[in-house]
Parts: C-alpha cells; sequence; structure tokens
C-alpha cells in the first residue's frame, strides 16, 4: 500500500474542452496533472499542448458543474477544489450579447462575461456613452412578459437584421481604454445641449468605423414612433401583479452573467433600474437622457405606470413637440444657440435632480431660527365608509413638518382640532385643472395601517405652494429647504402644461400636420377616440409646449413623467410575516410600500431614513428590516428571489452617497457590501 506522502505526489489525468474558433482543431485535451498544480500554471501546460498560434490573453478556465469561474491564476486545484471528474472548459471571458436598449434598438457588442454584472454594465455604458452607469442594470424578460410576442415572433431575440447596431468594434469590446462614464468640470461639452446632436468630440467614445455619427445618432435622438399594431403585440400589464413580472429578471450584479446562465449572442435588456438620475446635463448627457425618456415614453404607453387623461395628452404633446422640433432642424442648419434657451434647459435640468435624504442637496444652511408657515382656508374631506364625503372648510396653518386645522382664522391662537404630522406621509395630487380640481391626497402612517385625508385648495398657486410643503415634509424637511422653491416653480410648471384645454389659441388643423396619434398613447385612448379627435387634442394640449427645443422637450417629458404618483415604484409580491395573503411590496428611491394586492391601496409606509438596519436570512430566504420607534417587518418574496429587493434596497442607499464633489469615481466596493449579501 503506498504511503499518504507516495500518494500526494501521484499525479492524476483532467480532461480539459478548449472553445476556440478552429473547426477542424481538436478541442479536448486530457493532461496529467497534481493538485498543487496552480492554475496558471495549468493554463501554460494546455497551451503549449493546444500547439495554435493565437493570443490567449482573454481566455481562463469555466468549471462548469459548479457554474464558476477559475479567475485567481494563483490557486491551486486543490484550493479550488477540482477533481478528476471536474468539466473545465477554456473560454473567452469577453463574449458577445445583444441588448435591448430603453429606445426599443438592439445594439450587439462584446461583453465580459466573467466580471460582476456591476462591473460590466459599467463597461457597457463606456461603449455606449452613458454617464452615471451604477444607475443602469440588466433584466432577462421574463416568460410572462414573452407570451403576447410568441404569436408573431417565435424567436424574440433575434431581430431583424437590420435594426441591430453592432458596437463589436468599439474601444471597449476591444480590449482598449475608453473614455471615462464619469466626467470633470473642465470636460470639453460633447453634445448640442439645445439639439443633442453630438458634437465633433464624441465620435471618440466609438469606434472609427465610417458609421459612428449613425450610431451615435440612434444612440441619443429618438427616431420614429412604432405603429398601433406594433404596440398591441406588446405586453401590457392590466394588474399589480403583472406589474410585479417586470421586475423579476434583474441580474445579481455581483455575479458574472456566466454565473447567471446567461450565454453567447444571448439578448438582455438594458435598462435604468435606479430611478435616481443624478447630474442630468444636456452638455454630455444626450444618450443618457434620451434612453430615460424613451424609458419614461414606453411606460407611459404601455400603461407600466397610470396617469389620467388629462396627463396622457400632455405626454403625447411632447412627443408631438419632440418630432416637430427635429423635422424643424433638420430642414434648418442653426448656426448659434440661443443664451435664452440653454437657460430654460438649465432650469429644467434643476427640477429634475432627484437625490436620496442625506445626499448633498445644497450648500445653503437652512435658517433654524427663521422657519415660513403657510395659513390659508382649505377644504377637508374625510371618506366615509357608510356615506358620502364630508367636506368641510378650515383655517389650516403648516409648520416644519405639520399640518394643524382650526375652525376657523380666529381661532388659530388656540389648540387645533388636530395636528396631522407629515414626515413619512404618501403625498398623492389629485388634480384636474380643467374641472379646476386642485386636491392633495394625504395617506398618513398610524398604528394599524394609513390614515387617508384629502386637502381641496382654491387655485393653481395655492395648490403649488401646499403641495410642495407636502411632498417636502414626507421627506423630513421643512419649507426653509432650499428646494421648496424649485418645487413649487416645477408644480406650477407642470400645471400650465395641464391647462391646454384653457388655451384661447386656436389649434392647427389636423390635416397640416404629418401626425399620427395612435403612435403618442396608449391602446386604451386609441379605443376611446376617433383619431381625427385624438389628434385635435393633442393639438390643443400641444400648444402650450409648441415653443421648446427638442432636448427641453425630453425633459419636460421626463420631469412629467418624475410627477406621478407611481414614480420609480417597482412591485414585487411578497408574504409578509405573520400574514395569511399575498401583499404587493413597492421599492422606491426612498421608500418600501405595503399595497393591498386586490385594491391597489397603499396599506402602510416605511422610509429609508428611519431604517436602522435590514438583513436576509438566506436559508429561508426572508428580508427582515427594523426601523425607528421599534417598528420590524419582515417578508419573503414569492414573485422573485428575495436578493433582488435586497439589492435594490442596498442600492438606493449606495446612490444616496453620490456628491458632485466626488464624482472621479464610483465606490464599486461600498456597492458590493450593501448589496452583495452572503449566501
Amino acid at each position: 500500500m503506498a504511503s499518504s506522502t507516495e500518494y500526494g505526489s501521484h499525479t492524476w489525468d483532467l480532461l480539459l474542452r478548449v472553445d476556440h474558433q478552429y473547426e477542424d482543431a481538436e478541442k479536448e485535451f486530457p493532461l496529467q496533472v497534481t493538485g498543487d498544480l496552480h492554475v496558471g500554471g495549468l493554463m501554460l501546460k494546455l497551451v503549449e499542448k493546444i500547439k495554435i498560434a493565437q493570443d490567449w490573453s482573454d481566455y481562463a478556465f469555466w468549471w462548469e458543474q459548479k457554474k464558476c469561474w477559475l479567475l485567481k491564476t494563483h490557486w491551486t486545484l486543490d484550493k479550488y477544489g477540482v477533481q478528476a471528474d471536474a468539466k473545465l472548459v477554456f473560454t473567452t471571458q469577453h463574449k458577445m450579447l445583444r441588448l435591448r436598449l430603453p429606445n426599443m434598438k438592439t445594439v450587439r457588442l462584446k461583453v465580459s462575461f466573467s466580471s460582476m454584472v456591476f462591473r460590466a454594465v459599467s463597461d457597457i455604458c463606456k461603449m455606449l456613452n452613458i454617464r452615471r452607469p451604477e444607475e443602469l442594470s440588466l433584466l432577462k424578460q421574463s416568460e410572462g412578459t414573452l407570451k403576447k410576442k410568441k404569436k408573431k415572433d417565435k424567436n424574440s431575440k433575434e431581430p431583424a437584421t437590420e435594426d441591430i447596431l453592432n458596437l463589436c468594434n468599439s474601444p471597449v469590446s476591444s480590449g482598449l481604454p475608453a473614455n471615462p462614464g464619469l466626467y470633470s468640470k473642465t470636460m470639453t461639452p460633447i453634445y448640442d445641449p439645445v439639439s443633442g446632436s453630438p458634437a465633433s468630440s464624441t465620435i471618440t467614445w466609438f469606434s472609427d468605423s465610417s458609421a459612428t455619427e449613425q450610431n451615435c445618432s440612434i444612440l441619443a435622438l429618438s427616431h420614429p414612433t412604432c405603429s398601433p399594431e406594433t404596440l398591441a403585440e406588446m405586453y401590457q400589464p392590466r394588474t399589480l401583479a403583472d406589474k410585479a413580472k417586470l421586475n423579476a429578471g434583474w441580474l445579481d450584479s455581483s455575479r458574472s452573467l456566466m454565473e447567471q446562465g446567461v450565454l453567447e449572442e444571448d439578448q438582455l435588456l438594458l435598462r435604468f433600474k435606479y430611478y435616481t438620475f443624478f447630474d442630468l446635463n444636456p452638455k454630455y448627457d444626450a444618450v443618457r437622457i434620451n434612453q430615460i425618456y424613451e424609458q419614461a415614453r414606453w411606460a407611459i404607453l404601455l400603461e407600466e405606470i397610470d396617469c389620467t387623461e388629462e396627463e396622457m395628452l400632455i405626454f403625447a404633446a411632447l412627443q408631438a413637440q419632440y418630432h416637430v422640433s427635429k423635422l424643424s432642424l433638420s430642414s434648418e442648419t442653426q448656426d448659434s444657440t440661443c443664451e435664452s434657451e440653454v437657460d430654460e434647459v438649465e432650469a429644467a435640468l434643476s427640477n429634475l435632480e432627484v437625490t436620496l435624504e442625506g445626499g448633498n442637496k445644497s450648500n445653503i444652511l437652512e435658517d433654524i431660527t427663521d422657519i415660513p408657515k403657510l395659513a390659508d382656508n382649505l377644504k377637508l374631506v374625510r371618506p366615509k365608509k357608510l356615506a358620502l364625503k364630508a367636506i368641510k372648510t378650515y383655517w389650516f396653518v403648516f409648520r416644519d413638518t405639520s399640518v394643524s386645522y382650526f375652525k376657523n382664522k380666529e381661532s388659530a391662537q388656540g389648540e387645533p382640532i388636530e395636528k396631522l404630522n407629515l414626515k413619512g406621509c404618501e403625498v398623492v395630487p389629485d388634480v384636474n385643472v380643467a374641472a379646476k380640481k386642485f386636491g392633495i391626497k394625504l395617506l398618513i402612517p398610524v398604528a394599524d395601517g394609513m390614515n387617508e385625508v384629502y386637502l381641496r385648495c382654491d387655485n393653481e398657486d395655492q395648490y403649488a405652494r401646499w403641495m410642495a410643503a407636502c411632498v417636502l415634509a414626507s421627506k423630513g424637511r421643512t419649507m426653509a429647504d432650499s428646494s421648496y422653491q424649485p418645487e413649487v416653480q416645477k408644480i406650477l410648471s407642470f400645471l400650465q402644461m395641464k391647462n391646454w384645454t384653457m388655451c384661447s389659441q386656436t389649434a392647427s388643423e389636423p390635416e397640416n400636420v404629418d401626425m399620427k396619434p395612435e403612435c403618442f398613447v396608449s391602446p386604451r385612448y386609441t379605443k376611446k377616440f376617433k383619431s381625427k379627435q385624438l389628434t385635435a387634442r393633442i393639438l390643443e394640449a400641444h400648444q402650450n409646449v409648441s415653443q421648446m427645443s427638442l432636448v427641453e422637450a425630453k425633459l419636460r417629458f421626463i420631469q412629467a413623467w418624475q410627477s406621478l404618483p407611481e414614480f420609480g415604484l417597482s412591485y414585487y409580491i411578497v408574504r409578509f410575516k405573520g400574514s395569511k395573503k399575498d401583499d404587493v411590496l413597492g421599492v422606491s428611491y426612498n421608500r418600501l410600500i405595503r399595497i393591498d394586492m386586490a385594491t391597489g391601496d397603499p396599506i402602510t409606509t416605511w422610509r429609508f431614513s428611519n431604517m436602522k438596519q435590514w438583513n436576509v436570512n438566506w436559508e429561508i430566504r426572508q428580508v427582515a428590516i427594523e426601523f425607528d420607534q421599534n417598528v420590524s417587518i419582515a417578508f419573503t418574496c414569492l414573485s422573485a428571489d428575495c436578493k433582488i429587493i435586497h439589492e435594490y434596497i442596498g442600492g438606493y442607499i449606495f446612490l444616496s452617497t453620490r456628491s458632485k464633489d466626488h464624482n472621479e469615481t464610483l465606490d464599486e466596493e461600498l456597492f458590493h457590501k450593501l448589496t452583495g449579501g452572503q449566501e
């Protein structure tokens, strides 16, 4: 019998498969190895045996059974646990992948299948010239969202050849360094801030091919809208459960594509996962702004987010304006840019920045000695279960983050009838400008759920002031905050766009405008109105936005999208600990919302700013979260892996740490600490 020393020195056979492009050459190679051989030495022995002269630097070992890469070349086979039955494939780390962008265009490019998805997305964004890659991720379409397409398109990952933009020769795909995804304050502007068209320096982001400018245009500019027939074929969620399917397929940012079953030439969706669009600037972000606009546009058209008829017409008018502006730009050459137009775009941008609590909002300190207050007559509406709504006028006083109301102005010096603390509440607009209805719906957290209160304002100005105060108070900020006035102006701007029916100008004749109205609204409204009716209504709404430039029309569209009550909510079906029925959990940039699955009504809201800690029990796949005031919740996720929700929470907290003063590098290590988890 051999001694243990002799046994340890014995070699053993390991069969290796090489994934190379030479059809006639051998692909399987048996090698004699020892357990103390390191991976780098195994690579060297294999390449010597293959006897094919080529660059093997991008190759690495993929362990098929364990679905992992052997990237630490100094580790031995024993340390990795590799034995004779291991199936190791020597394959390239960078492979071709098809990505469906938010504008529904497909790009084909070479991506690292061995890097973590977070790093791979960062590299993809460099190729596409999209700054702030941490806001995006890769999504696998779930089977449920593909069912409607199968009748006419059995293989969804093979769209028509002319629709695929091939970027496989781009600098990053070729292994060359590309421009960084972030920028410094001295960086040369690479886009026209009014039209969004690329400046000459933009071309350095892309390959040296003759199609470079065309590629840039496809990414940075919107193109003709799809037909109503195409729209009807696409997946449209009807219920909250349907909407939950849209978010089930997010890839794990802490694992590689190959580890998650993605194969070469597969198709994935590149989407904005986190709805906190930081530091948007039309001089550098034409591609990013256009892709955000497109993601918003498709969300509206496919009814992934709810909006009223009035709001739908605003979105249609802004799309029409973009369409008209692009036509006029293509027929005229603009020699100079009007400063006032640039200023308007910059002003719109200031309204679009969304940051989490804790982000650096402004350098201006809040004056704690003089916090403004609002005082006005408002109508209070309280829904009653067995009766009509009770509507009564009271004298309201808004101070700090609380609203108090009194019988009248004279009694305001005494005790209020009730004091409502709005910190952590849900604020939902209830507006119909045409009907002169300016309401604010407040859902205030109480011990047994949500207390529902409606405030009715008399006019637009009053509504804008009170609505802005409520929005800030829900985030724990007062009217002394520097964001109060911009918030008021943003609300007034949105109301002005809604005020299309009150405009005295005469709408253009439908036949004078080359417009297919069915392309600008969701199928529900094409069924409700005839084509001529729809055209006339869109043109009426268009009068208020007809002077906007290309970029401003897109920015206003994004701003209007952000104003919708459901903006930024990603839905998941969950089962809360102790509950006997399923609920829907809405994950937003600053809060979690428990929603009744049957009625769609919010039950409870928990804000990230009140969160003390969260963790995941990986054995039973349960997420547990602790908040202030001894509030704790726990739930299991039924519509997706609990890792996705865990990553959402950590991702939003990571994004709240961003600052314009420190925008040179991304703290990738911090991201993985917050989102990775330990399975």
